[in-house]
């Protein structure tokens, strides 16, 4: 079965004024009715910047990466990608067809 994964690459720290944007994003992946969303913390990253995001000395977060996942049909998927573009108008934002096995 063909479906489309949407991956989401942010930062820890991206916020929509006191709410953090991985929760306003799952949040909106929810109101859209998508099968299901993955938020993952990621160790260490970098992106076009060339800013290097990491875990620091005991604990301390860099403001490290933070990628969201979610499958679904391309028709779930699609009508949501303007929104998310506005959210994160320097984001990156994938679309993969994947298959459920």
């Amino acid at each position: 079965m063909k479906k489309l994964q949407l991956t989401i690459y942010l930062n820890e720290e991206d916020r929509i004024g006191d709410v953090k944007l991985h929760e306003d994003i799952v949040r909106r992946l929810f109101h859209f009715e998508l099968a299901g969303a993955t938020v993952t913390r990621a160790l260490m990253g970098y992106g076009r910047h060339g800013k290097m995001h990491k875990k620091r000395l005991f604990g301390i977060s860099d403001d490290r990466p933070i990628v969201i996942t979610a499958i679904d049909d391309e028709a779930r998927i699609r009508p949501i990608l303007k929104e998310l573009r506005a959210l994160l108008p320097e984001g990156l934002i994938t679309l993969q067809e994947v298959e459920i096995v």
